[in-house]
């Protein structure tokens, strides 16, 4: 007899739907899964024999052969738990045929026929709804993630047991399990534990950090150790645009595949803040991984903010993976038989200090370094990634009346506001524009229609660029630069002074 139940799998950030397909026959005992398995789903033959046994269910000493179709592409991970054991006591009669066309299962079972949770729930619950499917049984735990999608009836189950008692229908369905998505994003959302006004001093990094928030520009913070660059860096997702609904379901789908959902969450209602170590690999950062590629720290900061302390310290081909992310959004990870695209599409924040010894320009430490240490340092980071990060602001070390001062600055809520509005002109800007809605994302040809200036303004330009030899590239930037101060002063023209502050921007410039 042939059975058939519906699972799925995911493939990048999207999912696809694995139809479970189980043969019993009466030859030699055994138990063959095919349609190209990875580790993990091979391993199931002995879990879920063992909780079959454990639930109380008679195993089929018989040759079952289960195939994963589609048969060409690779399936992962241990959700074909609870379909395999299904499909096999559907094949065997011990379970009643029911209504199982419309219904998709997820699931690891243990060896005592309890369901563990899963990876990826999110993206499988919404390809689950986009092809017409009217339930999902998953494991308890993941039944919060799953139930942020709308139109798809959710059934938790703690065990195998309870998942054949309610496909059997010998007993009333219970209710599906049910939120309400909209309070739970707003409970969850712009909860942070930190805030701007925390942060004594440095009013003219908050102010770089205010306009590189407002535009969407990469920033680089330039300072002695223990001059707040971490502390600064760590605060600015506070001050961004709320996500919005979409956004946070594409943030949390990545996160859910890559497994870092807590137990029990339902969305990634924040801006992701990723801070990796320099000893990362250009594989960690990207993405990768033996056979199946995952979401790297770039796509895990998609929507919110990379940070990247002591950048100099960054191995030189792992700051170069940068690159085509930073210009495209994207990162695509190929491989021999398959190729991933992850959305990446996040903010750039890198610190470091201003010499190898730190203490350049620092009045109480005398720095020891050559004029040659100093460039060779700064030379560790290439020119084209540093034409791509916006704004360059020094961080000076914090003076003793800053620090014992009562006075706070600006909160978050009150920059926030100044930045949202700021982002708003540019949404009504670009509003023709499909995918664009920061001045960031601007190419050449939107700053010759977008970032027109004055005579007066022109002048100033053309002597800071002779002065500090601007490639074309951060001529561009200034610009764009220039353009969003002038959204945060409300202006419609780039005035001189937008220009002045943002040529103020460039500070490594002058350094090189």
């Amino acid at each position: 007899m042939v059975s058939i139940v519906h699972s799925a799998s995911t493939q990048g950030v999207d999912a696809f739907i694995v139809s479970v397909e189980t043969h019993i026959e009466s030859q030699m005992p055994g138990f063959v899964v095919v349609g190209m398995p990875d580790l993990a789903v091979r391993e199931s033959r002995e879990r879920v024999t063992a909780a079959i046994k454990n639930s109380g269910c008679p195993f089929p000493l018989r040759r079952i052969v289960a195939n994963l179709a589609p048969a060409d592409v690779r399936k992962e991970g241990s959700a074909f738990d609870l379909p395999l054991a299904v499909g096999i006591l559907l094949a065997t009669g011990e379970l009643p045929p029911g209504d199982l066309d419309r219904t998709l299962l997820l699931g690891e079972l243990a060896l005592d026929g309890s369901l563990r949770p899963v990876h990826g729930v999110l993206p499988i619950a919404l390809e689950a709804r986009r092809r017409r499917f009217r339930r999902v049984l998953l494991p308890a735990v993941n039944a919060r993630e799953a139930a942020m999608v709308q139109g798809l009836d959710v059934f938790p189950c703690a065990s195998l047991r309870e998942a054949l008692r309610l496909l059997d229908g010998t007993q009333p369905a219970p209710k599906p399990y049910r939120v309400n998505f909209e309070e739970v994003f707003a409970q969850q959302q712009a909860k942070y534990p930190v805030d701007f006004s925390d942060v004594k001093g440095q009013e003219n990094v908050k102010r770089a950090l205010e306009v590189a928030a407002a535009g969407g520009h990469n920033i680089i913070l330039i300072g002695p150790p223990g001059s707040g660059k971490t502390m600064l860096a760590k605060r600015l997702p506070t001050i961004l645009p709320p996500l919005t609904f979409d956004e946070a379901l594409e943030t949390t789908k990545i996160h859910s595949i890559a497994g870092l959902l807590a137990p029990g969450s339902a969305l990634v209602a924040t801006r992701p803040f990723r801070s990796p170590h320099h000893t990362i690999s250009d594989a960690a950062l990207v993405g990768g991984g033996v056979g199946f590629a995952r979401p790297g720290e770039i796509s895990l900061s998609h929507n919110g903010v990379l940070f990247l302390d002591e950048l100099p310290e960054f191995a030189r081909n792992v700051l170069e993976v940068l690159r085509q992310p930073l210009e495209e959004g994207a990162v695509t990870i190929a491989r021999s038989k398959s190729s991933v695209e992850y959305p990446a599409n996040f903010m750039l924040v890198a610190a470091m200090n201003p010499c190898p010894c730190g203490n350049a320009g620092n009045p109480r430490h005398e720095c020891l370094c050559s004029e040659l240490q100093v460039q060779k340092y700064i030379g560790r980071i290439s020119g084209p990634l540093l034409d791509r990060i916006d704004i360059h602001v020094e961080c000076p070390q914090v003076k003793y009346q800053e620090l014992a001062s009562d006075r706070r600055g600006d909160s978050s809520d009150r920059v926030r506001v100044r930045v949202i509005a700021a982002r708003a002109r540019q949404q009504a800007r670009f509003s023709g524009r499909s995918g664009m809605h920061s001045n960031a994302m601007m190419n050449h040809r939107d700053i010759a229609q977008y970032c027109r200036i004055d005579e007066t303004s022109r002048e100033l330009l053309r002597a800071a660029s002779q002065a500090l030899g601007f490639s074309a590239r951060a001529y561009d930037r200034i610009l764009k630069v220039g353009r969003t101060i002038a959204d945060l002063a409300a202006s419609d023209a780039i005035r001189a002074e937008h220009l002045s502050e943002a040529i103020q921007y460039r500070d490594l410039d002058r350094r090189i």
